[in-house]
């Protein structure tokens, strides 16, 4: 009996005990989802939703009947791939691209080059202010892109530029960077100016992170500083090199603040000097907001290429290292 009433205890008792345990379990397998709530749904609303938006927009266009005037003259219909025949065949869109790519060209290398060069400085034992010097070339960095490419606008101008005033009093020539080919190293000296204290702490931060036994392993076997840097630092870097590659290639294919703000200056940057300002004209200076649709989605297709292809390729060479 003693035994019988002890089993029926135990399975009366048993259902009673797992609601307790179970409603804590469920509450912390729950939380996290609770947590990525608010970041889930402000992506969806404010990247997603648009990003579709632009989409669908792209596989439409307007049909106007008659004059244009008057309701139901003007309706959205079904376009297929019209606007990407005219976006591939679009002159300026294409003229645009070839620009930005020269632009690349000299702000990609430039701007990690200096990057490299400063973090590789800053980490050495012989460098004195460290902490003043990591701010001086961070902080072009924290100044908004507008108001940069209106200070150097401004440094530009031959009527108000201080440096125009001292090679006028030197009596050497003044070129105008505002126009032609000068153009092209202005833009670019905004956005090396801006960007490279960014990637120097990105690669400074991975050098700080190299443990200090390698460093004297290489001094015991008769290794120079220079030879540290190009043979240890270097290699050791490499993902954040890679990093920073991939930031300004994106950053490069995305250029809008600068030829912009630059544009009331000078007659030789066009409304369609790079793409975006294209597709930013088309949507709303000229209203077709199908045809920006359909170049914005092409730019971004374009961007994703470029980043998952250079990606992978970096990725495949470090396998080959290593597996050497």
């Amino acid at each position: 009996m003693t035994s019988a009433r002890r089993k029926s205890y135990g399975a009366e008792g048993a259902p009673s005990a797992l609601p307790s345990h179970a409603t804590p379990l469920r509450r912390v397998r729950s939380a996290p989802y609770f947590f990525l709530l608010p970041a889930t749904v402000l992506f969806a609303l404010f990247f997603a939703l648009p990003i579709g938006y632009a989409f669908w927009l792209s596989f439409h266009k307007v049909k106007v009947s008659g004059l244009g005037l008057g309701s139901g003259a003007r309706k959205e219909v079904w376009a297929g791939l019209e606007n990407y025949t005219d976006a591939f065949t679009d002159s300026e869109l294409l003229d645009g691209a070839l620009r930005v790519l020269g632009y690349g060209c000299i702000v990609v290398p430039v701007m990690l080059g200096l990057a490299l060069v400063f973090a590789l400085m800053l980490d050495s034992d012989k460098v004195r202010l460290a902490p003043f010097t990591r701010l001086a070339i961070f902080l072009p960095y924290a100044i908004p892109g507008v108001v940069a490419a209106l200070l150097w606008g401004f440094l530009y101008l031959p009527d108000v530029s201080p440096f125009y005033f001292v090679l006028d009093r030197l009596g050497l020539p003044q070129p105008d960077l505002l126009d032609g080919g000068p153009l092209y190293l202005a833009l670019s000296n905004i956005a090396v100016w801006g960007g490279t204290g960014f990637n120097m702490i990105v690669i400074y931060t991975s050098l700080q992170a190299i443990p200090v036994e390698v460093y004297e392993a290489a001094k015991l076997d008769g290794a120079t500083p220079l030879q540290i840097a190009l043979r240890i630092k270097i290699p050791m870097v490499a993902p954040s090199l890679v990093l920073t590659f991939f930031f300004s290639i994106i950053a490069t294919l995305q250029v809008f603040n600068e030829p912009t703000t630059l544009k009331p200056l000078t007659n030789s940057v066009s409304t369609t000097w790079s793409p975006l300002m294209k597709v930013y004209r088309d949507a709303f200076g000229t209203g077709d907001i199908y045809s920006a649709a359909a170049q914005a989605v092409i730019i971004a297709i374009a961007t994703l290429l470029l980043s998952f292809g250079f990606l992978r390729a970096a990725n495949r060479r470090h396998k080959q290292g290593a597996a050497q």
